[in-house]
């Protein structure tokens, strides 16, 4: 879902701005190549990933849960992130 997520987030940024299929790709940050813009339509595609898949509605960017946005530093914290959030609604 999140490397399906990337490739739509792609089809919207310029070839040097587009994000790499990693697991280690730096996303926000630093290092990320997002900006708070980009993480935004990131996470909502995610989100509506999720639902389509699951028919459930999850919200990855939840106030007191996020501490340093460190979820969103690189592609493999994000799976990591998601999969907890799964797996908190039972999937």
């Amino acid at each position: 879902m999140i490397f399906s997520a990337i490739d739509e987030v792609n089809e919207r940024l310029s070839g040097e701005e587009q994000l790499e299929k990693s697991i280690n790709t730096a996303l926000y940050g630093e290092s990320g190549k997002l900006d708070s813009l980009g993480l935004v339509n990131l996470i909502v595609t995610i989100e509506q990933k999720v639902e389509e898949e699951y028919g459930i509605t999850v919200v990855l960017a939840e106030e007191g849960e996020l501490g340093d946005m460190t979820p969103f530093a690189t592609t493999g914290n994000l799976v990591d992130h998601v999969l907890r959030i799964l797996e908190r609604k039972g999937i």
